[in-house]
């Protein structure tokens, strides 16, 4: 029953943030992206981190391609999913060239090929040190709602348990927009919580 409430809360926030999203200007998401782009870059955990995993935004999403960009100059080694049904993998990304020739999906995101031969962060032995990771809305507090498909919660789980020794940290990159109430976004036992939201604000 708890669950079923959970989920109409879910959909009626999706519903409402798709809304909330359309309604923001491009001009308002290069601003907000280029002072994300800056506190991630100042940031310690990103600093510190040597190998990151980064997604490949998309309309509608804080842009990550200055990020990406710095992150090849700065000799991270970068890590971006791929996906196949109900799969998720972190494969790596040699540098700039390698991320604009990346093939565009049906839905016009760059993606590396899923059955492409690229190192893959679950079997190289050394995981990730920090995630990057997308949403549609978030807390001050760290709870994340991302589309639906749970397909970062299921791979951060996973991820936790081949490296349990590794303390990853994981911060979501965030428009103004999209932080919502304490409560407003329902936590369920394999929701993963986040180590920071980096917002504009």
């Amino acid at each position: 029953m708890a669950s079923t409430i959970q989920n109409t809360v879910k959909v009626a926030l999706r519903k409402r943030m798709t809304e909330v999203i359309q309604g923001i200007s491009p001009e308002s998401i290069a601003k907000q992206s280029r002072a994300v782009t800056l506190k991630v870059l100042e940031s310690e955990a990103f600093r510190q981190a040597q190998r990151v995993s980064i997604y490949l935004s998309t309309t509608g999403e804080l842009d990550t391609t200055a990020l990406l960009v710095e992150m090849f100059r700065l000799e991270k080694m970068v890590f971006v999913p791929t996906y196949q049904g109900k799969t998720m993998k972190m494969v790596r990304l040699q540098g700039i060239e390698d991320f604009e020739n990346l093939p565009l999906t049906k839905w016009n995101i760059k993606q590396p090929d899923f059955k492409e031969s690229r190192e893959d962060c679950m079997t190289n032995g050394h995981g990730i040190d920090l995630f990057l990771v997308p949403g549609v809305a978030f807390t001050r507090q760290g709870s994340r709602m991302g589309h639906g498909m749970g397909y970062y919660d299921k791979f951060l789980t996973r991820h936790a348990e081949k490296y349990p020794q590794k303390k990853s940290l994981i911060m979501a990159l965030a428009l103004n927009e999209q932080i919502v109430g304490p409560d407003e976004v329902p936590m369920e036992s394999h929701d993963i919580r986040l180590n920071f939201v980096i917002t504009e604000k």
